[in-house]
């Protein structure tokens, strides 16, 4: 399966393993999962870190590979996707992400109750 991992999963993959679920540190571990870190979820982190939000002393980039997950650019087909997205969230990266998920049929794993709320599949 192919999945789509949001920032936090990113985050706490790399950091703070123990705040993933089992059934999601399972999913992350399973060897024919390919699991994705977005390109908009790279931009997330550099704007957060950009404007003191969050200490990024790290390349994400060369972290997420060599951690195994592979890069998914956010295309401009995901991008039309956000025009009729309802506005059931309001964070932009998130809100990116749910149409990256809705146009490549590919799951999101997250921990953010509010994305359950669209028609993508979340784990």
């Amino acid at each position: 399966m192919k999945i789509i991992i949001d920032t936090h999963i990113f985050l706490w993959a790399l950091a703070t393993p123990e705040k993933i679920t089992q059934q999601k540190l399972q999913e992350l571990e399973l060897p024919t999962n390919i699991i994705y870190v977005s390109s908009v979820t790279i931009a997330e982190l550099m704007i957060k870190s950009s404007i003191g939000k969050l200490q990024i002393d790290f390349d994400p980039v060369d972290l997420a590979l060599q951690s195994g997950f592979e890069l998914l650019d956010f295309t401009g087909r995901d991008a039309l996707g956000l025009k009729t997205l309802p506005f059931h969230h309001q964070d932009p990266f998130d809100r990116m992400l749910i149409a990256q998920s809705l146009t490549t049929k590919y799951p999101l794993m997250s921990d953010d109750e509010m994305i359950k709320r669209y028609e993508c599949t979340v784990i």
